[in-house]
């Protein structure tokens, strides 16, 4: 393992109290309970407990004992960006420590941490690698003390959660002030608002993006940050590579993209299963193929390569690691369900449900969908932003959509505006009868693309389970 990533000395470290030990023996009970009796992966509640017991136990098993800490933050990409680098870390034999299940609050990283420890609170040498919800970084840093901080992208999410961006911005420019001079910021130059997070700090900072010489997108509505972060004058785009992403300068005041430390150089997305690149590094390019669709799979993999160039960790197996990582749970995840092909699709803002759209648009096929929606806590109450996203291009492929969710009425209503004829539009409300529905008339031959917000879409594949088409989200 290299020096960048090593531990304090032994004498750092820190014995767990009663308290602590206890704290962990709850939260791992908890787990193995929960999973028992299936009622979930133990994914929150193992933190939970463990924080009930002892408020300071992820302090106490992380920060303390300088556990090196990889944060990855951020609107959109933080699953797959996470799942990437912990197929790096290992591809170059580093042993990691991963919430792979997608548990981002605090109590799920946590979960991770308490998961990953022994009774006397060691965790195994190596890195921790923790997906961190963007509101719960905060709470998280001062715990974990990252290493490594790397932001993804801001878009506007969960409107009733977060406020607008520029809230979301100030909050993780504050944690990114504190990070110790010798840890790595990694920001994603291509969004105008990353790029200029703490700008002023002193440390490591690495940037990533896109050097291609054409557009992968075009400025629409669903665009949120096309202002200079500097001046607030128009930006002016030469290339567009994702909503508001891209290669951009301020005519007004000269605030330009920042140079790249990584860079996709080339880009060929193939339908929904492949993705090719080259990515340059400082050491040499890199030239990928990725069992994963899409324009933001690429940005993900450069900003996992970022990281390892943060850490000083050896490109030397990035190809072979990344060619192993299929989709998460629900990121364009293909199911079996006898002999007909689901396709799972998370979508939470117009950004991602219109990285799908366009992904869907690269096959000619008409499209057999079930879109679902649901305003609980989880998945922000605000939908407004279904006006933002691009239906009207899907909407002359539609062969047939089922529309679920407790949001399912406001749905429909978009769908019509958007040109879906009413005769290919069905309205229900229950998520089992909804999948019944789509899945029973779904002709011989074709596939069903599931778009859903977080809740439904966990509905839905726990129904998937009970069927027997697949196993628990938790594992995959």
């Amino acid at each position: 393992m290299t020096s960048q990533i090593s531990r304090r000395p032994a004498g750092a470290e820190t014995s767990l109290s009663p308290r602590g030990i206890l704290a962990l023996a709850a939260g791992k009970s908890a787990a193995r309970a929960t999973r028992l009796i299936g009622r979930g992966g133990g994914t929150a509640i193992t933190g939970m407990i463990a924080r009930k017991v002892d408020p300071r136990i992820l302090d106490k098993l992380v920060r303390i004992p300088g556990v090196p800490v990889v944060a990855i933050t951020g609107s959109n990409g933080k699953t797959t960006t996470a799942r990437f680098t912990a197929a790096l870390l290992r591809g170059e034999g580093i042993n990691v420590c991963h919430n792979s299940a997608g548990a981002n609050l605090i109590q799920g990283v946590t979960s991770l941490a308490v998961s990953y420890a022994s009774l006397r609170g060691n965790l195994p040498d190596g890195v921790l690698v923790a997906e961190v919800d963007e509101g719960a970084l905060p709470q998280v840093a001062p715990e974990t003390l990252p290493r490594a901080l790397l932001v993804t992208d801001l878009f506007r999410d969960q409107l009733d959660r977060f406020g607008e961006i520029y809230a979301v911005a100030d909050a993780i420019e504050s944690v990114a002030l504190t990070l110790p001079e010798h840890a790595a910021l990694i920001v994603n130059a291509d969004d105008p608002m990353v790029a200029t997070l703490a700008e002023k700090r002193d440390g490591l900072r690495v940037t990533f993006g896109m050097a291609l010489k054409r557009s992968t997108d075009h400025i629409t509505r669903a665009a949120d940050t096309i202002r200079c972060p500097r001046c607030r004058a128009d930006l002016k785009y030469k290339y567009v590579y994702l909503s508001h992403m891209g290669d951009y300068s301020c005519p007004a005041c000269g605030f330009a993209r920042p140079k790249l430390d990584v860079a996709v150089t080339s880009l060929e997305v193939v339908g929904l299963d492949l993705t090719r690149c080259e990515i340059k590094t400082p050491t040499g390019t890199i030239v990928l193929e990725i069992p994963q669709s899409g324009v933001h799979i690429a940005y993900d993999a450069a900003g996992a390569i970022a990281i390892l160039v943060g850490l000083g960790i050896p490109l030397e197996h990035v190809a072979e690691s990344m060619a192993t990582v299929g989709p998460a749970f629900g990121r364009l995840e293909k199911i079996d369900a006898d002999g007909k092909t689901i396709i799972l699709a998370f979508a939470k803002n117009p950004t991602s449900y219109n990285t799908t759209l366009r992904a869907l648009a690269t096959e000619d096929e008409p499209h057999q969908l079930l879109i679902a929606a649901s305003n609980t806590l989880v998945d922000g109450e605000d939908f407004g932003w279904l006006w933002d996203v691009d239906f009207e291009s899907m909407a002359p492929k539609v062969d047939r959509v089922v529309v679920s969710g407790t949001r399912a009425d406001e749905l429909a209503n978009r769908l019509h505006y958007a040109g879906v004829p009413a005769g290919k539009l069905k309205v229900v409300v229950d998520r089992q009868v909804a999948l019944n529905e789509a899945f029973t008339l779904l002709p011989p031959g074709s596939r069903l693309v599931v778009l859903s917000g977080y809740t439904p879409l966990i509905e839905l594949r726990n129904e998937m389970r009970k069927r027997g088409w697949t196993g628990r989200y938790w594992a995959v």
